[in-house]
This record gives C-alpha cells, sequence and structure tokens, in this order.
C-alpha cells in the first residue's frame, strides 16, 4: 500500500505531466483500444480518473473492469511514471452522480461520447533522469558521483490488496 507521502509524489508528478498513453492489457477480444488519456484527478484512494473516445461497439459489450497500464511522459521532463493496475468502466448514472467531486459538465460527457475511466493504481515505475551536464567537468563529476554514491533514481512500489 502507498504511504500518504508516496500517494502525494505520486500525485504530483501526475499533474505536472497531466497525459499519458493508456493500454487495455486484457486478452479480450473487444477491448478499449490504445490512446492518449488526459487526466481529471487523482483521488485519495490512488486511483487516478480520465475519459476515452466511447467506441462504435455498446458499452455493455465490453469487460467493465480489466487490467491497463498507463504511461505517463512529456518532452523536456526528466522523469516518468508507469502504472499498471485495473481499469473499471464508469457508465452507471447512480455511480456517477455519487462522485461528488465531479462538474456536472464531466458527468454529461461521461454519458454521451466519452467513457468515463477509473485506474486503480496496482504497481508504479517511477525514472528520473539526472541533468545533462554542460561541461566536460560537470559530465565527469556526475559519473563519478554516480560510481562513488551508486545513485540510483529508479524506484517502484506494489501494491498488495487489504483485506
Amino acid at each position: 500500500m502507498l504511504t500518504e507521502n508516496q500517494l502525494n509524489f505520486f500525485r504530483e508528478k501526475i499533474n505536472e505531466l497531466r497525459s499519458a498513453l493508456f493500454f487495455n492489457t486484457s486478452n479480450a477480444v473487444l477491448k478499449l483500444p490504445p490512446c492518449i488519456i488526459s487526466t481529471l484527478k487523482v483521488d485519495e484512494a490512488g486511483q487516478v480518473w480520465f475519459f476515452v473516445n466511447r467506441p462504435g461497439q455498446y458499452l455493455h459489450e465490453f469487460d467493465k473492469d480489466f487490467p491497463a497500464k498507463l504511461n505517463f511522459f512529456r518532452k523536456g521532463k526528466r522523469f516518468f511514471l508507469n502504472l499498471t493496475g485495473k481499469a473499471f468502466i464508469v457508465s452507471d448514472p447512480e455511480e456517477l452522480n455519487e462522485l461528488i467531486s465531479v462538474d456536472d459538465d464531466v458527468k454529461q460527457k461521461a454519458m454521451t461520447n466519452m467513457v468515463l475511466i477509473k485506474f486503480k493504481i496496482i504497481n508504479v515505475h517511477y525514472d528520473e533522469r539526472p541533468e545533462r551536464a554542460q561541461s566536460l567537468a560537470q559530465k565527469l563529476r556526475a559519473q563519478l558521483s554516480r560510481l562513488l554514491l551508486r545513485e540510483k533514481t529508479e524506484k517502484s512500489f506494489s501494491l498488495q490488496p487489504t483485506y
């Protein structure tokens, strides 16, 4: 389970990047296609909320929950996040009305031309690249620092369900 500090750190990083590639990783024949998403919010439970385009098929023909992944990155940023977890299609009007922090405009979109997805984070892979050194001396210092201090900027977290 993510601690409050870890969740706040990842929420800040996701909000900074805002967009990600969404992949449905299930083995189902009919599944949502890969697409670029823009996050609406990351809630206190560690769930990422976003829209995808409504497919041409009837929504009830798709699995309501399925394994998925989100790859957050942005050109010019020194870090990226790869999230794996379980995605849930939110299509029930009553469930949409229960979402207190979602605007009426968002609810209307979810009922017409978009599909609201709730993504429960199970695993987080965070990687941060060091800044590029401008001079040869800075490059040598950075390389020496990595060798001597064994700096590791890659972090991986795995969440286990609590019963």
